[in-house]
């Protein structure tokens, strides 16, 4: 029977540590732009013209 007290406050330890992760990341601006990254390489440049062939 403690086998089972000490597997549960292991696992709300192991849970709070990924908690703080995740509210460290958030609080960083881990998760601020997910969308432009994968657009960028369809998007055009302006300014910028293909190189001609020779």
């Amino acid at each position: 029977m403690n086998v089972i007290f000490f597997l549960i406050a292991a696992g709300a330890v192991v849970a709070g540590g990924f908690l703080a992760a995740f509210v460290w990341a958030v609080r960083s601006g881990q998760f601020d732009d997910t969308t432009t990254p994968a657009v960028r390489v369809i998007l055009d440049e302006p300014g910028r013209s293909a190189p001609r062939p020779k």
